[in-house]
């Protein structure tokens, strides 16, 4: 076997705590938070003099991870516009199954979320839409219909 699974995705953010609340509101459960440094981190990524700090949240059933990453030093570089379209080259969005797409896009308009797009429903199948949250981060959310 090549693989075991996928663990986790890492997004680098400059406001941890306005992402992590964010992925919180969304349904994510924070595993837990702390400092990164020293010599093997800078080994594994490639960088030198790293300090940043880290949150893990994972997916209720368990099975998903999301790294948040918040570099202090080096400080992060930009790669392009926050706001890029979805048809940038690149990761995209991160997509999720919901109960109710309606209330969690109400929810997490509370933490600066905006659609995209718009709400739209593929066939009889699933009620689906892009959201911006902060950091430009696009989520997919969908919603299982029947």
């Amino acid at each position: 076997m090549t693989i075991q699974r996928m663990d986790n995705v890492l997004i680098v953010v400059e406001d941890l705590d306005a992402v992590v609340s964010f992925f919180v509101e969304l349904g994510m459960e924070l595993e837990g938070r702390a400092p990164i440094e020293g010599r093997w981190v800078e080994r594994v990524i490639g960088l030198d003099d790293v300090r940043q700090e880290v949150a893990m949240l994972r997916t209720p059933d368990g099975h998903g991870r999301i790294e948040l990453a918040m570099f202090h030093s080096p400080k992060a570089v930009g790669a392009g516009p926050k706001d890029a379209p979805t048809n940038t080259p690149g990761i995209r969005r991160i997509m999720f199954a919901v109960d109710d797409v309606e209330d969690v896009v109400a929810r997490l308009r509370t933490h600066g979320a905006e659609l995209v797009g718009e709400l739209a429903q593929y066939e009889d199948v699933y009620r689906l839409c892009y959201v911006r949250g902060p950091e430009g981060i696009v989520v997919g959310l969908a919603e299982q219909l029947g």
